[in-house]
């Protein structure tokens, strides 16, 4: 089945009910209980972001979590920490739930993501912390992983704000029509290259303007919103905020913005590389502030190309640590297919001055300074790969790195240190170093390097399209 984009999609009030007003974000608990009791809330999704950075979760009697859960959590097997993109939960995770015999963890609501879903009517959801049975957190949870870089960056006074910027493909095609060719041969939403066009992306725009709506209805707030170069790609951005809402957001997003396409009829996708063409980026934008709000990048006579000397050390580090922490950014086979010579994604290591080929872009000044930090495809997991920003500035800073000269012109036309180029190189790279596991602790490198290794397995007992086409007469 396919479908247009123009007139014969369902208005936009069919889906997003004009009224009543959204409420605030996050939703207080007392305005939640006022809206159980009236019926306009029917269930709440407690919910955990897991490896992948997918929402998984439960839908709840809200009584039941206005009176209980909100206090003692609510389980959910351990697994959902330690399974691959099929949910398969192989041996060799740090945090093993074969070895617990599948047990459970509680997740334990964090009030401050508590928002309704407009495209769900009825619903609530609120994202919430993993903690084992002996209360801890459990530290290879990717929000927890997040939080502890957080934390390193309290200890000195300093808070980082982020932006995630999401790129994602839309096909005519819907989801089960997609599944059933085996995700071949699907219709771009638009024809053409359409990177700043009007005209070309009429057609999806009262999709897209649906998603906007939506996501502003959840508490985001759109800055801007664009069409991309490969056909039917789209880009939507939101304001920067606190780096852990900034992730909660950006997982709400993804999984409403996919809701929302099904609903329609169609189809998209924010995989890394989908074929031949450019691939789905997610680039973030990144900067710190004081205690008192003042922004530790800004130009302050202490550092060079208008930044702080902490600037300066921040973006060394992110060189330092690129290669080594890459599988942090590109946590797929696919991934890799992305960070290719000559595909508009870095592949080299440098940074530039307002220089979109390099994987480090320094951008902005005074409040405004910060980096973009361009690696990530649209298949990374936002708390993972901001974690390991915030992980190697602050090992830059924290050994006071010397910053080489900026990259000038194209720095996919330069030689010089590159990026893994595979899936393989990259966990070997991370799984080897002794950075990683000072920043992050030896649990985490051994679950991470398992996650990836479980993404090798199955991609290893796999046969391509590529090989029965080479070898099927000729082989």
């Amino acid at each position: 089945m396919t479908t247009g984009f123009g007139a014969d999609l369902p208005p936009l009030t069919e889906t997003l009910p004009p009224a009543p007003p959204p409420p605030p974000f996050p939703v207080p608990l007392e305005r939640l209980r006022a809206d159980v009791a009236s019926g306009a809330i029917t269930d709440v999704l407690v919910a955990l972001p897991d490896l992948q950075g997918r929402v998984q979760g439960s839908r709840v009697n809200p009584r039941d979590f206005t009176d209980r859960i909100v206090r003692d959590g609510f389980g959910a097997c351990l697994y959902l920490l330690a399974t691959d993109v099929e949910m398969e939960a192989r041996p060799g995770y740090a945090t093993d739930p074969w070895r617990g015999g599948l047990g459970d963890l509680d997740i334990m609501p964090d009030l401050s993501t508590l928002r309704y879903l407009p495209w769900d009517p009825g619903t609530a959801l609120v994202l919430g912390d993993a903690h084992g049975a002996d209360g801890a957190p459990v530290a290879v949870a990717p929000r927890r992983v997040l939080r502890t870089q957080l934390d390193r960056l309290a200890e000195r006074g300093w808070r980082a704000l982020a932006g995630t910027e999401l790129e994602f493909l839309v096909f005519r095609d819907d989801y089960q029509s997609a599944f059933e060719a085996d995700y071949r041969g699907l219709t771009p939403a638009t024809r053409f290259n359409s990177d700043y066009a009007v005209p070309e992306v009429t057609e999806v725009d009262p999709l897209m303007r649906r998603i906007r709506t939506a996501m502003e209805r959840t508490g985001m707030t759109v800055e801007s919103a664009r069409g991309e170069c490969h056909p039917g790609q789209y880009e939507i951005v939101f304001r920067y905020d606190e780096a852990l809402r900034t992730c909660d957001n950006h997982v709400v997003y993804k999984a409403g913005a996919r809701q929302l396409a099904a609903q329609a009829g169609v189809a998209l996708t924010f995989m890394a590389k989908y074929d031949g063409g450019e691939g789905n980026s997610c680039h973030v934008h990144l900067s710190l502030r004081d205690e008192d709000g003042a922004p530790v990048f800004a130009d302050d006579g202490t550092g060079r190309y208008g930044m702080s000397k902490y600037m300066e050390h921040f973006v060394a580090g992110q060189l330092a640590c690129m290669r080594d922490f890459s599988l942090m950014y590109a946590p797929n086979m696919n991934s890799f297919k992305r960070l290719a010579p000559d595909a508009f994604a870095p592949s080299s290591i440098g940074w530039g001055l307002d220089n979109r080929t390099c994987p480090v872009r320094v951008v902005g000044s005074g409040e405004s300074a910060r980096i973009e930090f361009r690696v990530p495809g649209g298949d990374a997991n936002p708390y993972l790969a901001v974690a390991a920003i915030v992980a190697a500035g602050l090992y830059g800073i924290e050994q006071a790195l010397p910053l080489p000269e900026p990259t000038v012109g194209n720095a996919f036309a330069q030689d010089g240190p590159r990026l893994p180029t595979s899936l393989e190189e990259a966990v070997w790279a991370w799984e080897n170093s002794e950075i990683a596991r000072a920043c992050f602790g030896p649990d985490v490198v051994r679950h991470q390097a398992a996650a990836a290794r479980s993404e090798l397995a199955a991609f290893s007992a796999s046969v391509t399209d590529f090989e029965r086409r080479r070898h099927f007469e000729r082989g």
